[in-house]
């Protein structure tokens, strides 16, 4: 490990002495840091690092020091909600909540089918709850309707993985950083969005004798700190990766045994980027060819590097492409497979890889392939189901959802731990859907969010630390999350929830048995075990006792690997034959999936695949309407929608109130002070709010965090972006758009 020494990073309110520590795993950002809650008198009143967790040594970043302090929120739901017909939310009963919505459900299936109702989940609930939900809508409900709100961060990531390699899974660990030579960072702000693996990063950069790379619009402090800064204009990242992929070839740079043994599509990626000077890279991008050409000479000469990628890349409109670009500079000079060697394809929040593993907004269970009739079969033997039963082809995104309830052709949606009524791109569109009452919505949550406000039934639920479960971080490492304390007011967790549902439901398997048998998450967990057994995400030799003993487990974890595997294709080979990829790809520009036979033409067969992709500028640019670029993006001091952020006193002193951040020049220009209030408007929408004065933007580009979002307040950066999505991850660009600024007067 990188750090010399163990930090015990800790934030306790207690009278007198704690009476006892529970092993846990933070529930904020993808890094996964090892943690004890605290608990007096049967309440959770505090939390610490572990020490011994090798993601963390004890650290914490702000957000999990203050993570326990929203659980004695006082404005908590104590019992379900029901609307009356004078359109009221009123307290009911638990019986008489869940029976409306099996009348609903029932009701919905009969008059649309199952493709009429929907599930919308989080990427911070446990890897349980997402077995569950997928089990029981694809072999319960028969829908493909389900999603979960990692679709707004990391979807990407995975899609840039199964593109070039076969299948999800990042390929390095967080042992890599600690031997690497040159970190490369991608639209990532690490200061803001991962504290302790930014911490790392350093640690690594002064005991390696290292090189950090920032690439990002915002010279915010993780550019300050960097060894070389590139700020390109936004939407311009594929053009920067040619740039750079067309000097590794040009000086030789390149590990030509690699290519030639362990990737196909070289010569497409040859030609794509044969017109990508540094001269011309500039010109599109903003950035200075020396820069262009340093980053260049870093990456090609270094004999460890390791790409570290987020927001940046993954929320634009030519995501996966330019995500796929950073795979190809690894394949291309054969770093990857290797200590401190590979792209870091990481995920933003806790559990974003368990909600991919296991099946419920992604592929089936295990990265199984939905088009691939073997691994459908396989899956109905696991379950125990008629395989003609199970949904065929890729399941419906969020965006696409909003879409059919707008026609009318979705008229159910059971929305769970996720807020997107503040989260969701051009925001104003969801919310009039809502505001028509056509759709049935339920929102399991243990606050009244703003997304709840709008339901027809509100299910309050447990919260980290009142329940079990496990968790997989960005580098594939599973952890456990030990119940410290019970509920209050009886609250059950997401995953009673649904095992009730299923059974008023009456769902059965093909011998009439119940379709969910478990009955608590350690035996969902262990049931799971057997169907990721033979599968990339392998994780049939844990179990949790060893999860915990171990401080994490990274898959594959099998009679193979039995404590786990800090990292893949060290042997060159990936899951790229036609019965083991996790999907069949997609024309990596158009989003047109590949048919079986038009991907074993591709002939991978174990091998990478490396795409030649060319820049196209965004479908909206600034013009004399609305002159500004727009971004968004994360603060340090909240989560999110701020669910839980907003009721940590501490958090909330520190962030609370949306802004805009405004480059010198044009707040000379256009007469603007710091905390002058400004109204920033878009083609979508407008909103109201103070002014900060700063260089972290570029000129000509305005930056508002995303996290604020209350009906009330009118500081929903979601009133003005872009509701359009990369063609084959299916995320939003919340990274570019055009808007206005101008002083507000009241």
């Amino acid at each position: 490990m990188v750090w010399d020494s163990f930090r015990e990073d800790i934030h306790v309110y207690s009278q007198g002495g704690v009476d006892r520590w529970v092993y846990s795993t933070c529930n904020f950002c993808s890094n996964g840091c090892g943690c004890y809650i605290a608990v007096k008198d049967n309440k959770i009143v505090g939390i610490k690092g572990n020490i011994n967790c090798p993601v963390n040594a004890g650290r914490l970043g702000p957000k999990g020091e203050c993570q326990w302090e929203s659980n004695n929120s006082l404005d908590r739901l104590t019992s379900p909600l029901i609307r009356n017909k004078a359109g009221t939310l009123v307290p009911a009963s638990w019986d008489n909540a869940l029976n409306l919505i099996i009348s609903k459900t029932h009701h919905q299936l009969r008059e649309g089918g199952p493709d009429s109702l929907g599930f919308y989940g989080s990427g911070q609930s446990m890897l349980e709850d997402y077995y569950t939900l997928g089990k029981i809508s694809r072999a319960g409900l028969g829908t493909h309707r389900t999603d979960a709100n990692t679709r707004l961060c990391t979807a990407t990531a995975e899609w840039a993985l199964i593109q070039s390699f076969g299948a999800d899974g990042p390929p390095v660990g967080e042992e890599d950083i600690d031997q690497a030579q040159v970190l490369i960072f991608i639209g990532r702000n690490s200061n803001e969005t991962n504290t302790v693996l930014w911490e790392r990063a350093l640690k690594s950069r002064e005991r390696n004798h290292g090189r950090i790379i920032e690439i990002d619009p915002r010279n915010d402090l993780s550019t300050r700190f960097a060894d070389l800064d590139i700020r390109p204009k936004s939407g311009t990242n594929i053009a920067v990766l040619n740039g750079i992929i067309h000097l590794l070839i040009k000086n030789s740079w390149l590990d030509i045994s690699y290519i030639n043994n362990y990737t196909i599509g070289f010569n497409e990626l040859e030609m794509a980027v044969r017109t990508y000077t540094p001269e011309y890279v500039e010109v599109i991008s903003g950035v200075p060819v020396w820069k262009l050409l340093q980053a260049a000479e870093w990456i090609g000469t270094a004999s460890t590097v390791v790409s570290i990628l987020l927001q940046g890349v993954y929320q634009t409109m030519d995501a996966t492409p330019a995500a796929s670009l950073v795979n190809s500079i690894h394949l291309i000079t054969g770093k990857i497979g290797k200590p401190g060697c590979g792209p870091f394809q990481s995920a933003g929040q806790p559990s974003a890889m368990s909600n991919r593993e296991v099946g419920f907004a992604s592929f089936y269970p295990g990265y199984r392939n939905s088009d691939n009739p073997y691994h459908l079969q396989e899956i109905a033997n696991l379950w125990n189901v008629d395989v003609a039963t199970l949904p065929v082809g890729a399941h419906t995104h969020i965006m696409e959802m909003v879409d059919l309830m707008a026609k009318g052709k979705m008229g159910l949606l059971w929305v769970i731990f996720t807020n997107p009524v503040v989260s969701l791109p051009n925001r104003n569109k969801f919310v009039e859907i809502l505001k028509r009452r056509k759709v049935f919505l339920i929102v399991q949550d243990p606050f009244l969010s703003e997304t709840a406000q709008f339901s027809d039934v509100v299910l309050p639920t447990a919260m980290w630390g009142e329940k079990e479960g496990t968790m997989t971080n960005l580098s594939r490492r599973v952890n456990l999350l030990r119940k410290a304390v019970q509920a209050p007011f009886g609250l059950p967790s997401d995953l009673d929830i649904l095992i009730e549902f299923s059974r008023r439901m009456g769902f059965k398997d093909k011998d009439g048995a119940p379709l969910i048998q478990y009955t608590t998450p350690e035996e969902c967990f262990n049931e799971w075990r057997e169907v990721s057994r033979g599968r990339p995400c392998d994780m049939s030799g844990m179990s949790y006792k060893k999860i915990e003993d171990m401080g994490g487990i990274q898959w594959p974890c099998n009679e193979t690997f039995p404590n786990g595997k800090i990292r893949l294709y060290e042997d060159g080979h990936f899951p790229t034959g036609i019965d083991e990829a996790e999907s069949y790809g997609t024309n990596i520009i158009t989003g047109r999936p590949r048919t079986r036979r038009e991907f074993a033409q591709l002939d991978a067969n174990g091998r990478a695949i490396l795409y030649g992709v060319e820049w196209s500028p965004p479908p909206e640019l600034p013009d004399h309407e609305y002159p500004f670029y727009l971004n968004t993006g994360r603060i340090v001091y909240h989560w999110h929608t701020r669910t839980k952020t907003a009721r940590s006193p501490l958090l909330h002193m520190a962030a609370p109130q949306g802004y805009v951040e405004v480059h010198p020049d044009d707040a000379a220009r256009l007469h603007i002070s710091t905390g002058d209030k400004v109204r920033v408007s878009s083609r979508r929408g407008s909103i109201i709010v103070p002014a900060r004065i700063t260089d972290t933007v570029l000129p000509a580009m305005l930056f508002i965090p995303f996290h604020f979002g209350s009906i009330a307040q009118n500081q929903a950066a979601n009133e003005l972006t872009v509701d359009v999505w990369d063609q084959v991850s299916k995320q939003p660009m919340f990274k570019m758009g055009a808007c206005k600024l101008d002083k507000f007067h009241q």
